[in-house]
């Protein structure tokens, strides 16, 4: 079978490598299509700490069932479905209570093992989602949605509760149509007014350049200087952890999605004195992408609003090169597979 293929950092092709052979309690898929994530972003380029070479990238995927046996799950050849992508080993302590996405020694498809660029893929029958009739290319959006959706429910969030995301790249759009489904008032902060533009036709009810305006002051004004009663960092930077804590009113939450690369000094006490909760949030669960795929049959989310482009698998090494290069003007990227 056809496969992209990630030789060294930068060094992107299609090859042919061997197809799949499918064991018990597995199901021959077929890929369908494919969205490239920052961390399929980062192994192409060499930013990815946890990738090693050669590699398959991809873990945003839907396909269609080719071959699988009988399951309780009323599963079928021919069904266009998703899947969860993190392999967790079932043995660790976090496993063991339950909390299979923070597995001790978890192998994410992409990183860890070879992922979803390809034109088959071999699954275990019990981490397929089936896709309620949504479109191949809705359901690979799943899997990011799923992230922030997670994220989100960490803690309680209502309709009463003011929101500050910053970072409006997909993860954080996503993390907006999830609040927004929950009814709260949301406020985005990025630097690129593009990406803010998009954040506002999604439902956004205040947009801050932060290149342009002094966050803590736009804060002030939106929230009559209470701050907001939960803060989203969606980019994993130092400085926007900070704001985060600056932002938020005293008793408030603060999730974390962004997957930092750097380490934050700050004084502690602060967290302290304003009584923050400050959650973090890693990969997401079976049920969470079950519950996305709801929403979205349900026209709770218009996730194709964030689908800048589509590539065909040959020219896969664009659409990666695209991204790398990426200046703010690109959301989601698919590769037709």
């Amino acid at each position: 079978m056809k496969a992209v293929w990630i030789q060294e950092p930068c060094n992107i092709q299609v090859t042919e490598v061997k197809k799949p052979d499918i064991r018990e309690g597995e199901a021959l898929l077929r890929i369908l299509y494919c969205g490239i994530c920052g961390a399929d972003v980062a192994s192409y380029t060499g930013n990815q700490p946890f990738t090693t070479y050669p590699r398959i990238p991809g873990h945003e995927f839907s396909a269609q069932i080719v071959e699988i046996g009988e399951n309780e799950r009323g599963l079928k050849a021919g069904d266009i479905v998703t899947a969860n992508p993190y392999f967790n080993c079932g043995t660790c302590y976090s496993c063991q209570r339950g909390f299979v996405n923070c597995c001790e020694d978890n192998q994410t498809m992409g990183v860890q093992r070879d992922g979803s660029f390809c034109e088959y893929v071999a699954m275990p029958i019990e981490r397929i989602i089936g896709g309620r009739g949504l479109s191949a290319e809705e359901l690979a959006l799943v899997e990011p949605f799923s992230i922030s959706y997670h994220a989100l429910h960490r803690t309680e969030i209502d309709r009463n509760d003011t929101l500050l995301i910053i970072g409006a790249g997909p993860i954080g759009l996503f993390a907006l149509m999830t609040a927004k489904a929950k009814g709260a008032k949301v406020c985005v902060a990025d630097i690129l007014d593009g990406r803010l533009q998009l954040a506002k036709e999604l439902g956004a009810d205040n947009i801050i350049n932060c290149d342009k305006n002094n966050l803590r002051e736009e804060t002030e004004r939106i929230t009559d200087k209470h701050g907001f009663d939960v803060c989203i960092e969606a980019c994993g930077l130092p400085v926007t952890f900070l704001s985060c804590i600056d932002c938020a009113a005293f008793a408030g939450k603060i999730i974390l999605i962004g997957n930092g690369k750097r380490e934050t000094s700050f004084l502690h006490s602060v967290l302290l004195k304003k009584e923050l909760n400050v959650f973090g949030s890693r990969n997401a669960r079976s049920d969470d992408f079950a519950q996305v795929i709801d929403w979205i049959a349900e026209g709770k989310a218009d996730v194709m609003k964030l689908v800048s482009a589509v590539y065909p698998m040959e020219r896969a090494d664009e659409a990666f090169r695209a991204l790398a290069e990426n200046k703010g003007d690109l959301a989601k990227v698919l590769v037709k597979m």
